[in-house]
């Protein structure tokens, strides 16, 4: 089988180098090029390497950064990875996909367009049909985005819980790793041995992301889903890893056991179709008081290709009616360039590609 040609966008950030540790050696996708700014122009993925927890190829360490060209982007690869800044994205990825480049995006700039779906595919794989009235989609052109990195961690076991036992209210406190501020990040001095209770705008997306996501799309529109999500963000000397506080109001009242056995037997389409980067069991449960803590979790998920790429969730309890958990997600794995990947084998898997 031959492989599908796709561009890295972004490829000197810490998404776009999970993007090409992702897409090493992978099964359905062959990395055409690697692109960034013109002040990376000409050096090697040597000389600007962020990730430090994965390593890579010799051939891939040897290739070189080149500039973003959406003509030659378009003339050389069905897809592109975008892993660029959001202020950058927006009218790039309109571009390509004006071009018809397939484009899956890491970025927010168009998560709340009309026909752009956010995609997690355990959760909302129907929604990819939300492209095909894309205006750009009849020439092979279309955007594909993944959720928020906070948004991410939570949604499968939302969507489990809310098929089974209907939620009216989510409460969600985040205590989110410094990747997630891209690369350098938080200033070392305002991050290292404190808390910032505030990320500009991610409370927002998160009450929005989700109620979109949980939703329904049909007649051309997206139809939010009717529960309430308040969220309080806050960022965290941590590397990688997002941990999330949950607290929740369910229609029907479950025993704690009854939730359990509900996260740890959800399954979704990427499970069913055995995508490559999809974990065998998305969601985890530990019974542990201490867990799920990033040093020990946030490489959670098998296969080898799918670390990361899991959810865990811990601490179940339930008090004066609520139920409480934490969730643990890796934020630049699934909550980033491996949820865009995962996007991409679906639409492979439909025929959309």
């Amino acid at each position: 089988m031959s492989k599908i040609n796709v561009a890295i966008l972004g490829a000197t950030g810490m998404i776009g180098q999970r993007f090409i540790q992702m897409l090493e050696d992978h099964p359905y996708f062959e990395i055409e090029g690697l692109y960034a700014s013109e002040r990376s122009q000409g050096k090697k993925l040597s000389e600007v390497l962020k990730v430090r927890d994965h390593v890579y190829l010799d051939e891939t360490m040897d290739r070189e950064i080149e500039v973003m060209d959406v003509g030659k982007i378009s003339k050389n690869c069905r897809v592109a990875f975008s892993g660029i800044p959001s202020d950058l994205a927006g009218p790039t990825e309109t571009q390509l996909a004006e071009a018809g480049v397939a484009v899956f995006t890491n970025a927010g700039s168009h998560r709340m367009d009309e026909h752009v779906p956010i995609l997690i595919p355990e959760v909302n794989p129907d929604q990819i049909e939300a492209i095909k009235d894309q205006p750009t989609y009849k020439d092979g052109g279309y955007i594909v985005t993944n959720a928020n990195c906070s948004s991410t961690g939570i949604a499968a076991p939302l969507a489990a819980l809310d098929r089974a036992y209907g939620l009216k209210q989510v409460f969600v406190s985040t205590y989110q790793a410094l990747s997630g501020a891209g690369y350098p990040g938080v200033p070392s001095l305002d991050a290292v041995g404190n808390v910032v209770p505030f990320i500009s705008h991610e409370e927002e997306k998160m009450e929005t992301e989700l109620a979109k996501m949980l939703g329904t799309y049909s007649n051309g529109k997206f139809n939010f889903a009717g529960f309430k999500v308040m969220a309080n963000c806050a960022r965290v000397p941590v590397v990688d890893g997002h941990l999330e506080s949950l607290v929740l109001d369910l229609e029907q009242q479950p025993t704690l056991e009854e939730i359990e056995k509900t996260l740890v037997g959800f399954r979704g389409e990427p499970q069913k179709l055995n995508l490559p980067s999809a974990p065998v069991q998305p969601i985890i449960v530990r019974h542990e008081d201490n867990r799920p803590q990033p040093v020990f979790d946030v490489m959670a998920g098998s296969p080898a290709r799918a670390k990361g790429m899991a959810v865990t969730i811990g601490r179940l309890r339930q008090g004066n009616g609520y139920y409480k958990a934490f969730a643990m997600s890796h934020n630049t794995l699934r909550g980033g360039a491996g949820g865009s990947v995962l996007n991409a084998e679906l639409a492979k898997a439909k025929g959309i590609l």
